[in-house]
């Protein structure tokens, strides 16, 4: 993402990354745009929210990690600030700093790579914050000059030189890797494994950032120790085997442009497009003679995010021409990078992919823009070629606020929300279980999933 976008994430328990070695607070607001006292202030001498909803998990190589339980947080508070801070030099001197969001099957969500820092101390990084019954993410970048001392006053907090109390020790949970935001040209490579359950193993905690006031009557003392648990064993193959995986490529640019990426493998992938800007978005593939295929966006939604299903042709290379107005960025995925579709409800907005993988079910949706909404499946039961797709079946094409409640064959398969301009729900309903472990996975043609490290395999619940 670029500074000042936003995008609809999950309402889910979000694990965010904060790159690389600066010190993390979270704020959690209220309407008033402040804390309603010490216990919304979540830092390494308080490490978990009264609540619960939102808590620090540690720090590892450089990398903390924050988790927020959007489902769990307070009604009362509506924005949750992700807050970067120093003990030595300026933000500008942090090689590589970024924030990252990812959802429970270990899919990144969102992500910022801050590249304007300057001479300040301490930073808004991004915000969580409520929109349209839904969470959202804004990259942010605010800088504060005044440091972290300046930052938490400004939104209510009484900020103090003493230690904090002591608070209960953050939940163990075993970090993703980093995950490189370009890339010249696609590669394996390992994606957030799952928490793991094993005994944990503790690990040098990093220094403390600047602290705030403990509680009236209560001795300072110093902070719990952080744990992380030991890398799990590699379960069993993925639920998701069609197609081949690839390093994620990522693109920015501005206004109108040809977007290029070659050495893709051929086949589907998933093609994630953030806009920051008014007016219109169209974006097409190009065919050999260089002329426009299919269309993929046709939209006129203000700050258009969306992800969309593109086929790469034999030759590995992908050409896409887009139609813009303001600052974009573009990241082609791997197939199996988009999200899965479970029995918890799904909060999003935008044109997206998504992945059945259990029996059949009943797919209920809620769409509420004004604005086509356009429904296709693809049924990939006995199609073993992972360089095609098979026939498309659309199954919703309507216009406006709808309900719909959808019949799923067994998986695999590929449900593509086309066009859909405004927020949506999903959730899968009358789950039956699959008619046999290995039924409907095309593995006959698909080599790659057994060459690729890790990270896929560990990647889905």
């Amino acid at each position: 993402m670029i500074k000042g976008a936003n995008a609809f994430v999950p309402t889910v328990s979000l694990r965010i990354a904060v790159r690389h070695g600066v010190d993390v607070t979270a704020l959690l607001l209220t309407e008033q745009g402040r804390v309603r006292g010490d216990g919304d202030i979540v830092f390494h001498g308080a490490p978990v929210h009264p609540s619960g909803a939102v808590r620090l998990l540690g720090d590892e190589n450089g990398t903390a990690w924050l988790e927020a339980g959007l489902g769990a947080i307070e009604e009362e508070i509506v924005r949750v600030l992700v807050v970067g801070s120093t003990e030595s030099g300026a933000m500008r001197d942090v090689d590589g700093l970024s924030v990252e969001a990812f959802a429970p099957d270990g899919t990144s969500v969102a992500r910022y790579g801050v590249d304007d820092a300057g001479g300040e101390t301490a930073m808004v990084l991004a915000e969580l914050y409520r929109r349209a019954g839904g969470w959202k993410f804004r990259a942010v970048g605010q800088g504060y000059v005044t440091g972290l001392a300046g930052l938490a006053t400004d939104h209510g907090v009484d900020v103090a030189e003493t230690a904090p109390p002591q608070a209960p020790s953050p939940v163990p949970f075993q970090a993703p890797p980093p995950v490189s935001p370009e890339v010249s040209s696609p590669v394996p490579f390992q994606a957030p494994p799952p928490v793991s359950a094993e005994a944990p193993v503790p690990f040098q905690v990093p220094p403390a950032a600047p602290v705030f006031a403990p509680p009236t009557g209560q001795a300072p003392v110093a902070p719990p120790a952080v744990v992380v648990p030991p890398q799990a064993p590699e379960p069993p193959a993925p639920l998701w085997a069609f197609g081949s995986v690839f390093e994620p490529y990522t693109q920015t640019g501005r206004d109108n442009d040809v977007i290029t990426v070659d050495g893709l493998p051929p086949g589907p992938v998933v093609v994630d497009l953030s806009i920051r800007g008014e007016g219109y978005t169209g974006l097409w593939t190009l065919t050999r003679a260089n002329k426009e295929g299919e269309n993929l966006v046709n939209s006129t939604e203000d700050d258009f995010q969306g992800r969309l299903l593109a086929l790469v042709p034999g030759n590995g290379r992908l050409r896409l021409r887009l139609r813009a107005d303001g600052p974009w960025e573009t990241r082609v995925l791997p197939l199996a990078a988009a999200a899965l579709l479970t029995e918890e409800r799904m909060e999003c907005r935008g044109p997206d992919v998504l992945l059945h993988t259990g029996g059949t079910a009943d797919l209920a949706l809620r769409y509420r823009g004004d604005d086509n909404f356009i429904i296709d499946l693809y049924e990939l039961e006995g199609h073993d070629d992972p360089t095609t797709l098979p026939r498309q079946r659309n199954v919703v094409n309507e216009i406006g606020k709808r309900r719909e409640t959808v019949p799923l064959p067994e998986g695999p398969v590929i449900v593509q929300l086309k066009m859909a301009d405004g927020p949506w729900r999903a959730q899968l309903k009358n789950l039956e279980p699959r008619s046999s472990p290995s039924h409907g996975v095309a593995t006959a043609k698909v080599t790659e999933i057994r060459k690729a490290p890790g990270w896929l395999r560990r990647g889905r619940r």
